[in-house]
């Protein structure tokens, strides 16, 4: 039995979340992972474990953008959310 159509997105919604969670899940992802080596000042032991950390936290990063209902909002809340971290990664070096 189909869903009904109300509860479908649109297929630019969806090519939307798509990228939203592959491209902005990453950038969201490695901008939180070089502001917490600046930030911390633990900058090998980081990079080092971001190599598993960064994996991980795309993919929830990844989930979490298919449980919003617009596209836009989750891609201007990733450019957000990456231009803080850039922001605060530039400001304490």
């Amino acid at each position: 039995m189909p869903a009904k159509k109300e509860y479908l997105s649109s297929s630019s919604q969806k090519a939307l979340k798509v990228s939203a969670a592959i491209l902005g899940g990453y950038f969201v992802s490695a901008s939180f992972h070089l502001m917490l080596a600046s930030v911390t000042g633990h900058k090998e032991i980081i990079m080092l474990t971001s190599t598993f950390s960064l994996f991980l936290m795309w993919g929830i990063v990844m989930i979490m953008t298919f449980l919003a209902h617009n596209g836009w909002k989750i891609w201007g809340l990733y450019l957000g959310l990456t231009l803080l971290f850039l922001l605060l990664t530039y400001l304490t070096k």
